[in-house]
């Protein structure tokens, strides 16, 4: 009894937790997001911009991503497969994943008072 139950548990975890963003090249993300012009709202570091949201570092969960990226909720374009194929959705997501945090601001030394 006790085993199935704990049986039970692990698949309910399982099935509960998204899948896992698709492999992608995140160099050629990087491309991808200046030659499309994705940085004209999200900035270059892809830490937002007067017109775009944060998307790095920690990005929203992919299927997030990619149901916001073919079908926005808010003044974004939508971009379809036709316009990006879901292989370079993937890399630019790869590469919002190599972006790092942004340094603390007490360490930089222009800003320490």
């Amino acid at each position: 009894m006790w085993y199935s139950m704990l049986l039970m548990i692990v698949m309910m975890s399982a099935q509960a937790r998204p899948p896992a963003a698709p492999a992608g090249d995140a160099e050629n993300g990087k491309k991808i997001f200046t030659s499309y012009g994705c940085y004209q709202c999200h900035n270059y570091a892809a830490h937002g911009g007067g017109a775009g949201p944060r998307l790095a570092p920690k990005p929203i969960a992919f299927q997030a991503f990619t149901r916001q990226v073919r079908k926005p909720a808010n003044e974004m374009p939508p971009y379809t497969a036709k316009v990006v194929s879901d292989k370079e959705l993937a890399d630019i997501y790869a590469f919002l994943l190599t972006i790092p945090e942004p340094p603390a601001p007490s360490s930089i030394p222009i800003l320490k008072p």
